[in-house]
């Protein structure tokens, strides 16, 4: 099971904050991702991520360590994490964020999973705010399509660009 959700909080220093979430993470026996959400193109983005990396790390071509530096990857649309950190990666003063939960203990139920999404959000002094997924034109922009990509497909087509280009990154693995 997983969730799915944006936020907007301060960011005081990124990696103090990343590592404060792995704690968090493993207190709760569960995996936490973190990712600029200026650069994801609605919840279907992190879905297709997800399932790619999961389907990865079981076929066991995935090329990180992690089912989350994995989705990392699949997200940003990049082969190697010193390409897709800069671009995806959370940054000081950041205030649009997108998470993906992924409990790792089968039979938990949704509501124990919003109960820790809940926690989470209090004791991070985030707002909860799934708008921040919601993609436009400029989101494709910043995660790198051109002007001659976009102007392929039609503007209620702009988010299977985003989903191509995670596709691309089994072939280009």
């Amino acid at each position: 099971m997983y969730k799915i959700f944006g936020a907007k909080g301060d960011i005081l220093d990124a990696e103090d904050f990343i590592k404060k979430i792995k704690e968090y993470a493993e207190k709760n026996k569960i995996l936490i991702q973190v990712f600029n959400a200026d650069l994801i193109y609605g919840e279907k983005h992190l879905i297709s991520a997800f399932e790619h990396a999961k389907r990865a790390m079981e076929q066991k071509t995935n090329t990180t360590n992690s089912l989350e530096m994995e989705i990392f990857l699949y997200a940003a649309g990049e082969r190697q994490l010193k390409n897709a950190i800069p671009k995806m990666g959370i940054k000081k003063g950041e205030d649009n964020l997108a998470f993906i939960f992924i409990d790792s203990i089968e039979g938990t139920q949704e509501k124990e999973l919003d109960q820790i999404v809940d926690e989470f959000l209090k004791q991070f002094y985030l707002i909860r705010d799934d708008k921040v997924l919601e993609g436009d034109i400029y989101t494709l922009k910043k995660f790198g399509l051109t002007k001659v990509e976009i102007e392929t497909v039609t503007k209620n087509k702009y988010q299977d660009l985003i989903l191509e280009k995670i596709a691309m990154v089994d072939i280009i693995k």
